[in-house]
């Protein structure tokens, strides 16, 4: 309903002339998305909540700089991302890598995982924050390991191996999961 009562332009040019209501209204029309997209950087909710917040301030504070060029929740988004790496960074004095060889397991026809997306980003939290960085940047920002590695001041070298490793490590770990709710472990 408040989409079709206050368009997004709207929203828009009333968070620029600094009112709390509009503010408020991009807020709820914003936040459940990109609390997801937290909580897939995030270690837990409470870190998630922070980075949202954190993020939304920030998109308040420099909402003229939207030039109106690509959608506006994929300028949103790419704030909430930056701001994950910047908390991630601002509380880590260097990020946790994988640091042991996973040996790599391929997929076959017959996996298919029946999990839900919940369970999925908790095996994911479980990552290094590094790892689950890289993992995040590349499989849901469509970043390049070459992108990557520019935006966390890494080698590409090192993005891609994490990447590779933290995908069998997630496989492995949804596979765990798999056969304890079919009751096999």
């Amino acid at each position: 309903m408040e989409r079709e009562l206050f368009p997004e332009e709207e929203i828009i040019e009333g968070c620029k002339k600094g009112k709390r209501h509009y503010q408020e209204l991009l807020y709820r029309r914003f936040a459940p998305v990109m609390y997801g997209v937290c909580l897939s950087y995030a270690k837990d909710r409470e870190q998630a909540m922070d980075i949202l917040h954190d993020a939304f301030l920030k998109i308040f504070r420099n909402i003229d700089t939207y030039k109106k060029q690509g959608s506006f929740e994929g300028w949103i988004r790419r704030i909430v991302t930056n701001t994950a790496i910047d908390h991630t960074r601002k509380n880590s004095k260097t990020f946790q890598f994988i640091t042991n060889d996973i040996p790599d397991t391929e997929d076959t026809d017959e996996e298919k995982p029946d999990i839900g997306l919940n369970e999925l980003l908790e095996q994911v939290a479980r990552l290094p924050e590094g790892a689950r960085m890289i993992f995040n940047l590349y499989t849901l920002e469509g970043m390049s390991h070459y992108e990557i590695a520019e935006k966390l001041n890494i080698s590409v070298g090192t993005s891609k191996s994490q990447f590779s490793r933290a995908k069998s490590m997630l496989r492995t770990w949804v596979r765990e999961l798999i056969k304890k709710k079919d009751g096999l472990s």
